[in-house]
């Protein structure tokens, strides 16, 4: 994996100069969750490929992924853990609060299979809990480490749910656009498994509007690299590609407005700034 989250936590603690090697633990508590979720959700998905490689469940079987994601969150405790200051109060309540909105983000995302109607906004709320809340908690990890005051904490976590929802936007253009061997993922999974991602969504309220049913015909074809296609064109054609491309960077100019906010020294921030741009400019 990228390993980007526990990397925020370093980089979170270094604005702070909270030394590497005591702010590993919360980073490892970190990819330790993420981790867990991945298992759990490529179960609920039923995906066969993550990170170019089957995927637990599908290696070896549900019940083992089960339990492999089960002992990765006991692990992530065992991380904060090492923390026996006044700062384990702060981490813990910061990582519970996240892990919950996780698993209501992975909810929402189910009851979206099933919904029969699905607006943007939920959507982004929705990709906000999932995987942008992890980000936000990343770095305010490296806040709470450093003692920072609430404000300059709460400054660090916006541009870290910013930045999320950015990065999950990408993460859905990838997934429809990019290249199959930078990927490390089935490319075009989301619509064969006719899932309501911002791109889908945002055709259906233009296919709606031009009283278009191509969208609907889409969610009936077999699943192949023909219905893959066909939906890269429709959603070009609908300017749904574009609509999202620019939500995408409304987001992450809002991540760079709390980023200059903090009141720290420029170049402390540089870093962050350069991931930043790595992040929603990734190709795969």
């Amino acid at each position: 994996g990228k390993r980007m989250r526990p990397v925020l936590t370093l980089i979170g603690g270094s604005l702070f100069d909270v030394p590497a090697n005591e702010s590993i633990h919360a980073a490892l508590a970190i990819e330790f969750f993420h981790n867990f979720s991945l298992i759990h959700d490529d179960i609920m998905d039923a995906a066969p490929v993550r990170r170019g490689k089957p995927t637990v469940h599908q290696k070896w079987d549900a019940n083992i992924a089960i339990l492999s994601g089960d002992v990765l969150f006991t692990e992530a405790y065992k991380q904060l853990a090492h923390y026996r200051d006044e700062r384990l109060a702060d981490l813990l309540t910061r990582f519970n609060d996240t892990a919950i909105e996780v698993c209501q983000g992975q909810q929402l995302d189910m009851d979206f299979e099933t919904a029969s109607s699905v607006s943007e906004e939920a959507y982004i709320e929705m990709i906000r809990l999932k995987t942008s809340v992890l980000l936000g908690c990343a770095l305010e990890f490296g806040a709470i480490l450093g003692r920072a005051d609430v404000p300059t904490r709460k400054l660090l976590y916006d541009f870290g749910v910013e930045l999320g929802i950015a990065f999950q936007i990408q993460d859905d253009l990838l997934d429809l656009y990019a290249d199959p061997e930078k990927f490390g993922k089935q490319v075009g999974g989301d619509v064969l498994a006719n899932k309501k991602t911002l791109l889908l969504l945002t055709a259906q309220r233009q296919a709606d509007q031009q009283q278009d049913d191509r969208v609907k015909a889409l969610f009936v074809m077999d699943k192949s690299e023909a219905k893959v296609e066909t939906a890269r064109i429709l959603f070009n054609e609908l300017g749904a590609t574009d609509f999202v491309k620019a939500a995408q960077q409304q987001h992450y100019d809002k991540a760079l407005q709390s980023l200059e906010a903090l009141p720290l020294p420029d170049a402390k921030k540089e870093p962050l700034r350069q991931l930043a741009a790595f992040l929603v400019n990734r190709e795969y």
